[in-house]
């Protein structure tokens, strides 16, 4: 028998050990997490951009109407905030399962014993002796209360409890989460429409230009000055112009439609300040030092609160394996007439405790706890995986908002000759002093150049948009 309680008990201890050295790793893991970098760069500042509000980061009045809308309307938020209202409610029904359940109940029946049976000899001795307080069949009528409770040796039912409520602080900040990048999206979409704006705008005003100086040249010919070799080219490079304004209202009313998705409204003109557009401010922002991500972004502290809910689920996967106390008790009154039933006689009560334990098969219990040590230690890598890219996500955006500003000035510098090169071609070309291919091409270049840099503006706001929320913001 000793030896048996012997062999018996080194599971246990070996399955405690494992538990042990899983806890002792996952911490060691969050600690290895917290020792981020001091910087993301050489410099260190204290200002975290996720300090700051939306309305105030993106302060167009358009943007932050069409942000107001969505956060009030959008149905994949609407959707989070059910699935925080599921959490809240399971957080509700773990704790009712640690407090005792208690209930009333009333009851009717008849029973008739078979004449030779024990039961029902005894009946008919009674019906003999008294046919008026003993009727046949003889009935039965209950009303009582109940009441069981799990004693929680073990806390098993409180950290049932407490998982509950870190799934439900996770489940809030993945609305967090959710939030931020909705801002964020409807802000990168936002831009990405006045950029349309001006790139349409500005191939009207390029085909103005090649119009006109189509027109010059077919003067030209007409006075045998040039041939219809100069005409076809001025021709096919305006026809060609015409032509990209098409695919660009293309992509304006699928933007448009986009924005009104997320809007969650059925498509309608988006007002917008398109004219301002290069002039909007693309400073660099202060991203803080990289300790604050912990604290501010919200796919980091999801990540933490299912961490905390794992670490607790293997506590009550473990507490399976020891015994539990139930306490079951009943008062309440019986009796074979209602005439008798509220009756002090009638009375009865009952208390009893069972102390359970499983002895025989215990897979599943093995089972289920094995499977918390896993998910506790997915939790642990998921919750790394997060943190590393967070991190290197805010370090993207910093470098690449610091290389398209650098872009953006000598790209401006570009544009600026080449508009300049431009109006010397034409008043070149006027004088006869310059061939209509040098023309031509100057145009091209100041087109693309033009267009370049406003695709290198839309970057830069995209940048903008990007480390806002890869530092944490939009839901605050």
């Amino acid at each position: 028998m000793e030896n048996r309680l012997k062999y018996g008990l080194v599971p246990m201890a070996l399955m405690l050990l494992l538990l042990g050295s899983c806890t002792v790793f996952k911490q060691a893991a969050r600690e290895e997490n917290a020792l981020l970098p001091e910087s993301y760069f050489d410099s260190k500042n204290s200002t975290n951009v996720a300090d700051l509000n939306w309305r105030e980061y993106f302060s167009d009045e358009n943007l932050v109407a069409l942000i107001d809308t969505a956060l009030k309307n959008n149905q994949e938020l609407n959707i989070i905030l059910q699935e925080i209202e599921i959490s809240k409610n399971e957080v509700r029904a773990r704790k009712g399962e640690y407090l005792p359940f208690m209930g009333i109940g009333a009851g009717a029946g008849l029973e008739k014993e078979g004449r030779y049976t024990r039961k029902g000899a005894v009946d008919e001795q009674l019906h003999i002796k008294d046919d008026k307080a003993f009727p046949e069949p003889l009935g039965e009528f209950v009303l009582g209360a109940y009441a069981s409770w799990e004693v929680d040796i073990w806390k098993k039912l409180r950290n049932a409890q407490k998982a509950a409520v870190s799934r439900y602080l996770a489940s809030m900040e993945g609305k967090n989460f959710m939030v931020t990048n909705l801002v964020a999206e409807i802000a990168e979409a936002y831009y990405e429409l006045t950029a349309l704006d001006n790139l349409l705008e500005n191939i009207e005003q390029n085909i103005i230009i090649q119009s006109n100086a189509f027109k010059v040249v077919r003067q030209q010919k007409e006075a045998a000055k040039v041939s219809q070799l100069a005409v076809n080219r001025f021709k096919a490079q305006l026809l060609n112009t015409q032509n990209l304004q098409y695919e660009i209202k293309q992509k304006i009313t699928e933007t448009e439609n986009r924005i009104n998705f997320l809007t969650a409204r059925f498509p309608a003109p988006i007002a917008r300040s398109s004219a301002t557009f290069m002039d909007i401010a693309t400073d660099s922002v202060q991203a803080g030092v990289p300790s604050q991500l912990l604290a501010v972004r919200p796919d980091i502290r999801q990540a933490e609160m299912e961490l905390a809910a794992a670490k607790l689920d293997v506590s009550v996967a473990k507490a399976a394996f020891y015994p539990s106390l139930d306490i079951t008790a009943a008062v309440g009154f019986q009796a074979f007439n209602p005439a008798f039933l509220i009756n002090p006689e009638s009375m009865l009560y009952n208390l009893a405790g069972d102390l359970t334990a499983p002895l025989i098969n215990r897979n599943a219990l093995k089972a289920a706890y094995y499977a918390a040590n896993a998910l506790q230690l997915q939790a642990v890598f998921n919750y790394e995986q997060t943190v590393l890219n967070a991190y290197l996500d805010v370090l993207n955006q910093l470098t690449k908002m610091n290389n398209f500003h650098r872009s953006y000035e000598t790209k401006s510098e570009e544009v600026e000759i080449l508009r300049q090169s431009t109006h010397i071609a034409n008043s070149l070309f006027n004088s006869a002093r310059a061939d209509y291919a040098e023309v031509l091409l100057t145009q091209r270049e100041a087109l693309e150049a033009t267009l370049e840099l406003i695709e290198v503006k839309t970057k830069l706001l995209s940048g903008k948009v990007n480390i806002y929320r890869a530092l944490g913001g939009g839901w605050n």
